[in-house]
Order: C-alpha cells, then structure tokens, then sequence
C-alpha cells in the first residue's frame, strides 16, 4: 500500500521541525532521571499535547536516551474508534515533522495470529483514524532512537480479559527480540485539583504495585482513573511475562500546572518497567 497516516502535526506538538527538535529538548534537559534496573522493558507515558504533558512524558522517554531497540509497540486507549475490541492502521507509516515511521507489519500479523489462535480475538485495522494518542509519542521516540519500527495498537475494550490476552500475545511474540514496550495513557480527567491528586496517587500506587488487574479494577471501583488503563495493564501484562519485576513512577503532574486552572485538571505520569535483581 505505501500510504501514509495523517499527520496531527501542528495540534498536539509543533509542525515545524526545528521548534519540535527544540521543544523535546527542552523537556528532555529538565527531566532528570536515573536509569533503573538491569534491563528496561518499558515506559508509561502521557498522550495530551506536549505543551501540556511533555515535561511528563520527557521523564519516561529520558529513560530510552542512548538505547537502540528494533520494534517499538505502542499500546493506548481508542479515544473515537469502536471498529473491535483492539484496533490498529491499515497504513505502512506514521508521518511528523521528523519524517516518517514504518510500520512494523510482520510483528503486527504475529500479534494477530496469536490474539486469533489463543484468545480467539483480532486486530480491526483501520485507515485514516483521529487517534493522538500514538503519535504524539512518536517525536520523542524519533529524537532518541537511531531507527525502529512500530508496532502501533489501539484497545477499545478496556477489560481486564482483553488487556490480558494482548499482554500475553506480545510477549509470546516478541520474547527475545530487542523491542520497548509503551503505555500512552492520562490519568484523572476533569476533577478539582485535590480529587485529580488523590484519584491519581491511588492509580500511580498500583501501577507501581505492577499490579495490572488492580490498575482496571481502580476504575471499577472509582477509586483511580486513566484513560488507557486497558493499555497499561496490557504492557504490564507483557513485561511481567518477558522478566520485568519492577514499576517505578518517575513523575506526576497534572493540567493545573501549565493552565493555571486548577478547578479542572487532567493528571499525568510517567514510569518505567525494569528488571531489578535486587527486587525481592
């Protein structure tokens, strides 16, 4: 096919090259974190407009900086899709103003077959789709890595069976392959600044827990909230399976901070998945 996704460029972070390069520098210089663990599997990150949520997600992607991985899969929620339970493009390439990213389609078909053989469930693909919630991931992967692939995925049914079979299909799939695991999701969505926190301190708790059942049922039982919870449980799911002991929060904040507004916020966080050996 050779065709392209459009482009959200100039929405959600600049359409000119030389202002991205100097925004994701910007939030990659005031990031600082410590690389943890023996092995990184994967990261949670924020998927609002970089004004909003890239110091955030700069925490995450800062964990990457000086690392080469071949697939990069990218799990979020399917904000106006509702085509299946688990959706993807139809496309070959993602397109910014870095240039564009190709599809990893054979790990894509890899992951279907094993949705199909073992979970009796499919990718729904899918042209032209509004979706922000995987390519405003894409520029900061772009700065840091020298080439990858992806794999982008989009989760519609956000239920724990759902998140769960295409956690294990992932890794079934990509065991022993040098691939990163991501999370797009937001957290609290429109609560006063002192209920997004405490909503959002209880959801960044199980997350950190490695908790991914836990990370669906906060919702349930509205004692957490986020967006892509059935993609943050899925990554879970997958890095839990390929070795991963470890969750640790990097950074929070939410809307307030950059608006001003603190009657109505949206929470943000970021995470890395890792191996510790000196995890109990």
């Amino acid at each position: 096919m050779n065709n392209i996704r459009p482009s959200i460029g100039g929405q959600w972070y600049p359409h000119n090259s030389e202002l991205l390069v100097q925004s994701l520098e910007m939030y990659l210089l005031n990031a600082e974190v410590e690389k943890p663990g023996e092995k990184l599997y994967g990261i949670i990150v924020p998927h609002a407009g970089h004004m909003y949520s890239g110091q955030v997600a700069a925490h995450g992607f800062k964990c990457i900086a000086g690392m080469e991985f071949d697939t990069v899969i990218v799990v979020s929620p399917s904000h106006f899709l509702t085509d299946g339970n688990i959706i993807s493009t139809s496309h070959d390439s993602y397109q910014t103003p870095l240039g564009k990213v190709e599809i990893d389609r054979v790990t894509l078909n890899e992951i279907d077959n094993k949705l199909k053989e073992k979970f009796e469930e499919k990718l729904v693909y899918v042209s032209k789709d509004p979706e922000h919630a995987i390519e405003v991931e894409l520029p900061f992967l772009q700065y840091l890595l020298k080439s990858f692939r992806l794999v982008p995925i989009m989760i519609f049914n956000q239920s724990s069976e759902i998140a769960s079979a295409l956690g294990h299909s992932i890794a079934q799939v990509i065991a022993n392959r040098n691939a990163l695991l991501i999370a797009s999701s937001d957290l609290s969505h429109f609560y006063p600044n002192r209920i997004a926190r405490k909503f959002d301190e209880e959801m960044l708790k199980r997350i950190e827990a490695f908790d991914p059942e836990s990370v669906i049922q906060a919702e349930i039982i509205e004692r957490g909230f986020a967006c892509g919870r059935g993609a943050i449980a899925a990554v879970l799911y997958a890095c839990r399976e390929l070795g991963a002991n470890k969750v640790k929060v990097l950074n929070y904040e939410n809307s307030g901070e950059v608006t001003g507004d603190y009657n109505s916020v949206v929470g943000y966080g970021a995470a890395v998945i890792y191996l510790s050996i000196k995890s109990s």
